[in-house]
């Protein structure tokens, strides 16, 4: 069994895997960093200034998250208690604006009580405050346990499956496609970065709070693409067809989308999704005030295979010509055709691609790598694989690149030349 040349490999016979260009191994590209993986540059800043906060953003704020308002001096300001019953003499005094001379007094009174509330809702209100955020809130109907807690499994699903539901909707902000594979991930993920998670009571929810700043775009293409995709399932099971799909596509559904909400429902009796946007920032252009939940159940699930299954053959492949640094080369033997690993520098939405190359384009880019230069090559990106792999390559030529960027290449073939002439073939001239 041949190894696949994206794994990483021992330096021996005619393979070898050369280093990033700092000399550091490649960093995993599925990795997705949310809040508690990636520091966001509000980590350590404490609770939202009083100074900064709007009174109507924060009354906007009780009021989604079930605080009760019970009057209060009429056009001065209003009188709000925890949701649920007993609230305990807990209450909040939150003016009507920043006209009033105790504006500032009232509203640090008020976040202070709502820092040291045992109501779940008090931080998730300071949440908002803090960081001007998209709410979406991930629901999963499963057997409870003691207490209503839930197996430690279940928690583990219901995150991931969120992931996957972000990054889906950040694929989507990146540009429309029936699957993306490797496209466009880099920068999904990096659009992903900064965001805060919450776990509701009992494990059977999560709130994902995206700051509008940096995530606005991905709230409001999962919002699109979670009501088409529910259009499209709800047309299948009342007709049998998938045209629906094919036409969802530009709304942002995906195979990526699909899987996703396979891997909330499955196990579970049902699932939904609710947005809420940021009061701060106001509703987007296109989008409903207060959407409604999407919600999805296992009779879903045949549709939803059914339509990944289906975006994932009919992705086509497409032309591209690629700027790229070999990093891995690889051949049977010392003559003939071999394999070669580009981490990709320009011509497409992917970190790495390989290729099979014949013998001349293959010594063509050993020799490039030799002299610290990335090389262009022709060819169809393929779907198959995830958008890895390029076929029909052709035009093998070196690139010239800055001093900086050649530096980085030279350094990389120097701390590695002995093995890296073993995998080119030796002098085969």
């Amino acid at each position: 069994m041949h190894r696949p040349i994206d794994e990483p490999v021992q330096p021996h016979g005619g393979s070898y895997a050369l280093p990033s260009a700092n000399g550091q191994p490649h960093p995993h590209p599925l990795h997705l960093p949310l809040a508690d993986d990636v520091p966001a540059p509000w980590y350590g800043s404490g609770g939202p200034d009083p100074a900064r906060v709007d009174p109507v953003v924060l009354g906007a704020l009780l009021d989604r998250h079930g605080w009760r308002r019970r009057g209060g001096a009429a056009g001065r300001y209003a009188r709000w208690t925890p949701p649920g019953p007993a609230p305990g003499g807990t209450s909040l005094l939150v003016p009507e604006s920043r006209a009033f001379p105790d504006c500032e007094d009232l509203l640090s009174e008020a976040l202070t009580a709502l820092a040291r509330s045992a109501a779940p809702s008090a931080r998730e209100v300071l949440v908002g405050l803090a960081v001007p955020s998209d709410e979406i809130r991930w629901w999963r109907d499963v057997p409870q346990g003691p207490s209503g807690a839930v197996a430690w499994t279940v928690q583990e699903q219901l995150r991931s499956a969120s992931r996957q539901l972000l990054l889906a909707g950040a694929l989507a902000a990146r540009g429309r496609a029936g699957y993306y594979g490797a496209r466009h991930r880099r920068q999904a993920l990096a659009a992903l970065e900064g965001i805060l998670v919450g776990p509701a009571p009992g494990g059977r929810g999560l709130t994902a709070f995206v700051p509008v700043e940096t995530g606005r775009s991905v709230a409001v293409s999962l919002h699109h693409a979670l009501h088409a995709t529910r259009e499209a399932v709800d047309y299948q099971r009342a007709t049998g067809g998938m045209e629906a799909f094919d036409a969802a596509v530009e709304a942002g559904v995906s195979r990526e989308l699909t899987e996703a909400v396979v891997a909330l429902v499955r196990g579970a009796e049902g699932a939904r999704i609710a947005l809420a946007w940021s009061p701060s920032a106001g509703v987007p252009e296109g989008c409903a005030a207060r959407p409604e939940p999407v919600e999805f159940s296992p009779g879903d699930l045949p549709a939803l295979r059914e339509a990944g299954a289906r975006y994932l053959r009919d992705e086509p492949s497409m032309p591209v010509r690629i700027t790229g640094a070999v990093v891995r080369m690889r051949r049977s033997g010392t003559r003939g055709e071999g394999t070669v690993r580009l981490r990709v520098l320009a011509g497409a939405e992917v970190p790495h691609v390989r290729a099979v190359l014949d013998e001349e384009s293959y010594r063509t880019a050993g020799h490039a790598h030799l002299v610290g230069l990335p090389i262009r090559v022709i060819g169809r990106l393929e779907s198959r694989g995830g958008f890895r792999r390029l076929s029909d390559a052709t035009g093998v030529v070196p690139v010239q690149v800055d001093e900086a960027e050649r530096d980085r290449l030279m350094k990389a073939l120097h701390e590695n030349l002995d093995f890296f002439e073993e995998a080119c073939g030796g002098d085969d001239d």
